[in-house]
């Protein structure tokens, strides 16, 4: 019987809500993980003690030294929203320059990073989503063997995109409809993400670009209509109005959901780009995703 292949793994963005679902993945597969936290003490509240926490800072450079030291493998799921902070995209830049430049001092195998499935056309992306981008390209010229994994809405219980959803449909029997309501997605479950992430750990020779979907492509119509229908709850009438721009309606769904407008704002700027899979992944990750109603179940779930 072939052992299984473990690794030592540093995962940053292990108090966020991915990095937080990836970590017990990595541990129970035997991964060797440090988490590179920006505070010890408080990290510790939070993170299975099987966890070695280095204190550091991606911004700055602290610990990154440290915490590359003997690593396979990176995971970079750090990234700035919200706020009001204008300079967040060259924040973003300059640390994914000094974690790639450690993870090359360091030979690393390989660096992981997580970014938006946004589409082709530039014109239509927001600035938060174009940074995504910036940042997978930084990576790539700096880190070995970088993979960039893109992927749509993610539905899970601690997403920001599927908290605005869940609190239209709850909160509002009837809603203006923007135009990015028509604008087809393929949101994928939290579980595919995190599985197809922790696979790479160890898969060989993969892509360079890994695209994430779930099983159904659909508008944020027909999302709204298919959360409303899993939750046995009346369809919200649905009131079209083209000329309803993205800065009004992310005060609008600031308004009645429970997302902070600093979270909203980049999101709804982003909601004009197709986020659909144009190259399938190789065999062996996202092999089998859930469709959009049992990832709702799921997310429901907790």
């Amino acid at each position: 019987m072939t052992a299984p292949i473990t690794k030592t793994i540093l995962l940053t963005g292990a108090t966020g809500y991915v990095g937080g679902q990836l970590l017990p993945r990595l541990l129970e597969a035997g991964h060797d993980v440090r988490c590179l936290v920006r505070d010890k003490q408080r990290a510790a509240q939070k993170l299975p003690s099987e966890a070695t926490l280095i204190q550091g800072d991606v911004l700055t450079g602290d610990g990154l030294d440290e915490a590359a030291e003997g690593v396979d493998v990176a995971y970079y799921l750090v990234h700035s929203m919200g706020g009001d902070d204008k300079d967040f995209a060259k924040r973003d830049r300059d640390a994914a320059q000094a974690f790639g430049d450690a993870m090359a001092r360091h030979d690393v195998e390989r660096t992981i990073y997580l970014g938006g499935l946004e589409g082709e056309d530039d014109e239509t992306e927001s600035e938060h989503l174009r940074s995504r981008a910036e940042v997978a390209k930084v990576l790539a010229d700096t880190a070995p063997q970088a993979v960039h994994v893109r992927a749509a809405m993610v539905v899970g219980d601690g997403s920001t995109s599927f908290l605005m959803l869940k609190g239209l449909v709850e909160r509002l029997p009837a809603m203006i409809t923007p135009k990015w309501l028509e604008t087809h997605s393929q949101p994928v479950a939290i579980q595919d993400v995190t599985k197809t992430l922790a696979a790479l750990a160890t898969y060989d020779d993969p892509p360079q670009e890994v695209q994430l979907g779930g099983a159904d492509v659909l508008t944020y119509r027909d999302m709204i209509r298919r959360y409303a229908e899993v939750t046995d709850r009346r369809q919200p009438l649905l009131v079209k109005v083209p000329l309803f721009t993205p800065r009004l309606s992310s005060y609008w769904v600031a308004l009645v959901t429970p997302v902070k407008l600093g979270l909203v704002q980049p999101l709804v700027e982003g909601l004009n780009s197709e986020t659909v899979v144009r190259t399938p992944p190789p065999s062996g990750l996202n092999d089998d995703p859930l469709g959009f109603d049992e990832a709702v179940r799921a997310a429901l779930a907790g």
